[in-house]
């Protein structure tokens, strides 16, 4: 009974959990063609296999570098790079870009007062007032600009091989080495974008969370609300801005891996609900793969856009 009772309140935060993708996936490909019209492309050529590398190196030196200041140094170290970043990728990848796009023919300083001052207004926030929905906001943000961003700069089969790629490593890291688990209650103490937080309980407050989740783990403890890491979201929502920019009237396909993504994710929550942390990636790139597949075979009867560069 306590196990039904249980799965029926968590019901409702798992709907605005699946919200948000569609919010986040949603915003970046509204703003793919804007970003693409404004040259955000970050490699040159899309199909270039060579960019899985720079990327696959960049998320292992990326998670190294956490683990090793979480465990050698002081965390606060730590909150100041990311902070560092995430003032960055914000000024630079989303509001700098935005305003340029939307608001056309105003002088350089007008974007660039504008952009610092909405970007220190969320820094200031995430550093006094860190709550669960202010870092859903700046997670809003900061994912909608990385899907546009990398999705743009990322060919079809290349988004699809990286998909697969990191839903293997996902598996691993969380279920063999459990390493993301380590990297996962390193980033809900420093109270940061890199998580969604949806609570399951009227009144929650992630400023008052003062237990890790190996900790909750350990003494068989329920959680008061879901956390997802950002790149849960992000990673399939690459394939539907892809899709999105690199298939002929791609739009069609985009929204079908929307929906594959929101069909992992209805499955991934089934495993959820039991408690335990579970990989994300391996339910969520399925889902987003087979959406692509089943809606490219549907809508042009063959498997489009998957370029190669050699």
């Amino acid at each position: 009974m306590d196990e039904s009772k249980n799965a029926s309140r968590d019901i409702f935060p798992i709907f605005l959990m699946a919200c948000l993708f569609i919010v986040i996936q949603g915003l970046a490909l509204l703003i793919v063609k804007p970003f693409v019209a404004a040259g955000m492309q970050t490699f040159e050529d899309v199909n270039d296999p060579v960019n899985l590398i720079y990327i696959f190196v960049i998320l292992l030196v990326f998670t190294g570098i956490i683990l090793l200041i979480a465990k050698y140094w002081k965390k606060k170290i730590l909150h100041i790079l990311l902070l560092g970043a995430i003032g960055y990728t914000v000024f630079f990848a989303f509001f700098l870009p935005i305003l340029g796009i939307f608001l056309p023919d105003f002088p350089l300083w007008f974007y660039l007062s504008i952009s610092a001052l909405a970007t220190a207004i969320l820094l200031i926030a995430l550093i006094k007032f860190p709550e669960w929905y202010v870092i859903d906001i700046c997670g809003i943000i900061l994912g909608a600009s990385a899907i546009a961003i990398l999705g743009i700069s990322l060919g079809v089969l290349l988004v699809i091989i990286l998909l697969v790629g990191l839903a293997i490593y996902d598996a691993i890291s969380v279920y063999k080495t459990k390493h993301m688990i380590d990297l996962a209650d390193t980033v809900i103490g420093l109270k940061l974008p890199v998580l969604l937080v949806i609570p399951k309980t009227r009144g929650y407050s992630l400023i008052k969370e003062t237990k890790g989740l190996k900790e909750k783990l350990k003494d068989g403890e329920e959680r008061d609300a879901f956390f997802m890491g950002l790149g849960d979201v992000v990673m399939p929502g690459l394939l539907a801005a892809s899709a999105y920019s690199f298939i002929e009237n791609g739009l069609p396909i985009a929204l079908s891996v929307m929906v594959g993504t929101l069909a992992g994710f209805v499955l991934l929550m089934f495993f959820v609900i039991k408690g335990k942390p579970q990989a994300g990636l391996p339910c969520l790139c399925s889902g987003a793969i087979l959406g692509y597949v089943i809606s490219s075979f549907y809508f042009y009867g063959q498997l489009v856009g998957l370029n190669f560069s050699l």
